[in-house]
């Protein structure tokens, strides 16, 4: 939508996606992503944060550690390992603990594959630690 002052406005979906967005991966995560936006990414920017973030995250049906769970395992399920690491990074701020991630690996390994789960839990080790030395520093 483009407003009185040339601009473009936001919708509404677009700004609750970007407020979950925030909430759930940081606010400085979020600023350095908007930083690398182009024009060449910014539709699918837009649609991201509006569908996934604004349409998805943002219902209130399940909590964010439940969302949370979800999609560490059909990221991990599906290989997609570097959006894995950022939403391991993510349970800093949606309650999802290393027992939750244990859980959902476990799972991975019987329904989407061991090797896959072998995979994530190697991350998951690696993220777990350099984010448990970031918190004690």
């Amino acid at each position: 939508m483009e407003n009185k002052m040339g601009g473009t406005t936001k919708s509404p979906r677009y700004e609750q996606g970007m407020a979950t967005r925030r909430k759930v991966l940081g606010n400085a995560w979020v600023d350095a992503a908007e930083a690398k936006k182009t024009a060449f990414d910014e539709p699918f920017q837009e649609l991201i944060t509006e569908a996934a973030w604004g349409h998805v995250w943002s219902r209130d049906t399940w909590t964010r550690r439940e969302r949370s769970m979800v999609t560490l395992a059909l990221l991990a399920g599906l290989g997609h390992y570097e959006e894995f690491k950022l939403h391991l990074r993510a349970t800093a701020n949606t309650g999802a603990t290393p027992d939750d991630i244990r859980e959902v690996l476990l799972h991975v390994a019987i329904y989407a594959g061991v090797p896959a789960a072998n995979h994530a839990i190697k991350i998951a080790k690696e993220v777990l630690a350099e984010m448990e030395k970031e918190e004690s520093a």
